[in-house]
């Protein structure tokens, strides 16, 4: 069944379709890959090997018909963000380590509406909070890539680790992520896949476990961006649950493929040159520019001044938000307790147990940033300059139809090459945070491999709910990439 992994989502749905394979050999072949390959990449937190291997069987009965919905018999990961009715969630944190929710998030009631095949749930770092998947109550993940002539472990990127890996290393067709500040594009790129951050908005957050409530947005990961298309058109939508979700149409996504960029302008913001980049994403970057150009693209310099605010006004507003968010975790009503001999011990106690430690210094942060007389001097102007970063892309869209910038300053990293100064883990956002603040979407293409031979992407950001656009440049560079690698680490190749 090793052929089995030579699928994209798109050609297994067609070859489902055609009846050509079954979802059971299809469910089973990937769950046989998780079996030989995850004990090493550590991609789940809870496998549900039966529940996925009744639902294929149903798949199989529904396609039997002539009948089923876009994604029948699709097996997908869930990262662990997501609540799923009936299965073990648990935010990667030890205070959710038995959580088992009674209902399910509004994108995987999309997703199972439309018939997919759910083979677990998927590591991330805690509460989405890390760069790297180092993070995780439940170990770290590794990246199946390596370095030529090096066996060294590497990260993932995060917080979407788990959910990267899985798919790179081929035991998910797809999978959902929450981007944050970076969180789907920054562990694509990392790990060779495509990721979109769709528009604050389109995904309902209805039982997607809260970090930042006016960030969190949740999108697809997949091996190209024809698979991120078709995912993000079940889970989008409006959810009147959801008072951040917006109410306008889904559009079709997998036909804005073939659009091109004829006649489109490209903008190339000046102020992501930054300082000390390694000269083959330079270079990476001047060859995405080539390729749109190639393929009929003006381009066009753009600036977005306030870029340089972007990182230390995000862990300022993300962080004040986390505070908040993770407030409701005491040891009361749900979550793990830790006893103590008064209340306020006992949410001492629950909270230092259950909590790790870079989830404690966000909460101290962001509760400092909050506090009485810290408030206007910290958070207050945070907002202030959100909205400056935010008018900034808006002042660029009026010239141009995207912006193409690189997605991350740096390739993957080993996990032992993890600096001490947790300032310098932020800095692997400084690229992506930008279009979050701001709740534009964006996407991230693998574009190339760097001169060790681990994956570089380049990221694409777009108009409000101009996903189409994204997704059709985007193609255009995947197209002439023509990015074909495999990690060391496969279900197709490895033992």
């Amino acid at each position: 069944m090793s052929g089995m992994h030579d699928f994209t989502l798109a050609s297994a749905r067609d070859a489902l379709k055609a009846r050509k394979i079954s979802a059971v050999e299809l469910t089973n072949a990937h769950l046989d890959a998780i079996e030989r390959l995850d004990g090493r990449l550590n991609s789940f937190i809870t496998r549900t090997p039966d529940q996925a291997r009744v639902a294929a069987q149903a798949a199989d009965d529904v396609l039997a018909k002539g009948e089923g919905g876009a994604l029948t018999g699709i097996p997908l990961g869930i990262k662990d963000l997501f609540c799923t009715n009936g299965v073990r969630t648990t935010a990667a944190s030890k205070i959710l380590g038995n959580f088992v929710p009674p209902y399910e998030s509004t994108v995987t009631s999309n997703l199972l509406r439309d018939g997919a095949v759910f083979l677990g749930k998927l590591n991330l770092d805690e509460f989405a909070m890390g760069s790297a998947n180092l993070n995780s109550a439940f170990g770290p993940v590794e990246n199946p890539w390596k370095r030529n002539g090096s066996d060294a472990k590497l990260v993932p990127g995060g917080s979407s680790g788990g959910s990267a890996a899985a798919v790179a290393a081929g035991l998910v067709l797809g999978a959902t992520g929450t981007d944050t500040g970076g969180s789907i594009r920054q562990p694509a790129a990392f790990t060779g896949i495509a990721g979109i951050k769709p528009t604050y908005g389109r995904c309902s957050r209805f039982g997607t476990i809260a970090f930042a409530s006016s960030l969190d947005q949740a999108g697809p990961m997949a091996r190209n961006l024809q698979d991120c298309a078709i995912l993000l058109e079940s889970m989008a939508g409006f959810d009147e649950r959801d008072s951040t979700s917006v109410n306008t149409p889904v559009p079709n996504y997998e036909g804005a493929l073939t659009r091109g960029v004829k006649g489109l302008r490209v903008g190339i913001p000046k102020e992501y040159h930054a300082p000390g980049m390694p000269a083959e994403i330079e270079a990476l970057w001047q060859q995405g520019i080539n390729w749109l150009k190639a393929a009929g693209a003006e381009v066009v310099e753009v600036s977005l001044p306030h870029t340089k605010y972007g990182l230390p006004t995000y862990y300022i507003a993300a962080l004040a938000e986390a505070s908040s968010n993770l407030a409701r975790y005491d040891g009361v009503r749900f979550g793990e307790r830790v006893k103590g001999d008064s209340l306020d011990a006992l949410y001492e106690a629950t909270r230092a147990a259950g909590f790790g430690e870079e989830v404690k210094r966000r909460i101290l942060i962001g509760t400092h940033v909050l506090s009485s007389g810290y408030y206007d001097a910290y958070y207050l102007r945070a907002q202030k300059v959100r909205t400056l970063i935010q008018r900034d892309f808006l002042n660029a869209f009026e010239k141009v139809d995207f912006l193409l910038t690189p997605t991350a300053p740096s390739s993957a990293f080993a996990q032992d090459e993890k600096p001490t100064d947790p300032v310098q883990m932020y800095l692997n956002d400084i690229f992506t945070v930008p279009a979050s603040m701001a709740g534009v979407p964006a996407l991230s293409v693998p574009a190339g491999l760097d001169a060790q031979g681990v994956p570089l992407g380049l990221q694409l950001i777009g108009k409000f709910f101009d996903e189409e656009t994204l997704i059709a440049a985007g193609h255009v560079i995947e197209q002439a990439a023509s990015f074909t690698h495999r990690p060391a680490i496969h279900a197709g190749v490895s033992a």
